[in-house]
């Protein structure tokens, strides 16, 4: 392939270069390579980058490559590398699980190598404006380039015939935002949820576009109802892929917190008591590590929701 660099807003440029140099940081600390591959099973691998954001889906086999998730723009050279490693294939389709810069922002590039480009229609019509990201108080990126928008979208549910397997793409509540997708590789038995499942942070809720707590609890719920005990996962973040017990695991999170909130606001506590009693305090080694999003950005979106 060869690759087609693209003009960037000033704006956008600066935040991309902040998140080169992060990243190349993070890869040179580890000792890793930009993108750690995993074979999950059947015809399915996981790319999980060094810079710990949006982990990369891919279906390979004979008839091409069905990627999930695009990552950063400035990735994406890092991203088809690791694919070739595994597949001498074109990638033929990509999906974006949901509007975000680390799921879509490739989108510019692999869109000029040809590869055609899926989600949801709200994905789109979120892509036609400015993009709120929820991290550290929320902030904007610009629109993407027109190149970058899916051209093809769905409403309920579409599926992908290649490779030998049925592959599903379907709406899940709204969960991390209100237009995640859920794949199931059918044949592989892979499923990859996005951002609604993290195995090394608290759910992030982007209200701003259409998320919800309470949603992701029944979201988590329909991807575990789905899960046979020989189902792997990959996770929107978080190191390798995961399984039905991990799904069950991380749904447990979310009902210790909703229900360790609802006591204290059954207490009579505030928001702000409620954050400064810091009730999720044996669980912030585990899922607190990562700065830009801990309990206390969940804890009023949880807060909200039950006084709704």
């Amino acid at each position: 392939m060869t690759c087609h660099f693209l003009p960037l807003k000033l704006s956008h440029f600066i935040l991309v270069t902040t998140l080169v140099l992060t990243s190349i940081a993070d890869a040179q600390q580890s000792g890793r390579p930009p993108f750690q591959h995993y074979y999950v099973q059947g015809n399915v691998h996981m790319f999980e980058p060094a810079n710990t954001n949006g982990n990369p889906g891919a279906l390979v086999g004979d008839d091409g490559i069905l990627l999930i998730d695009s990552h950063f723009d400035f990735s994406v050279e890092d991203l088809v590398a690791s694919l070739g490693e595994v597949s001498d294939q074109e990638i033929n389709f990509v999906v974006n699980t949901h509007v975000h810069p680390d799921h879509i922002g490739g989108n510019n590039k692999l869109a000029a190598y040809g590869v055609t480009i899926l989600a949801h229609d709200s994905v789109r019509l979120q892509m036609l404006e400015d993009i709120r990201i929820p991290r550290r108080g929320g902030s904007y990126i610009p629109a993407p380039d027109p190149a970058a928008r899916p051209v093809i979208t769905y409403s309920e549910a579409i599926s992908f015939h290649l490779n030998g397997e049925e592959v599903r793409v379907f709406l899940a509540p709204p969960a991390h935002t209100g237009g995640d997708s859920f794949v199931y590789f059918m044949g592989s038995d892979v499923l990859h949820l996005g951002d609604v499942f993290r195995t090394n942070m608290y759910p992030i809720i982007d209200k701003h576009n259409g998320g919800s707590f309470h949603g992701m609890i029944e979201a988590m719920g329909l991807a575990i109802g789905m899960a046979g005990p020989n189902t792997k996962v990959i996770p929107g973040h978080g190191a390798g892929p995961s399984d039905r017990e991990g799904m069950i695991i991380y749904q447990q999170l979310l009902f210790t917190m909703r229900d360790r909130v609802k006591a204290l606001i059954e207490e009579g506590m505030s928001v702000e008591d409620i954050i400064a009693a810091e009730p999720m305090a044996d669980h912030d080694e585990r899922y607190g590590g990562i700065p830009s999003w801990t309990s206390v950005d969940v804890i009023p979106i949880i807060y909200e929701e039950l006084l709704e």
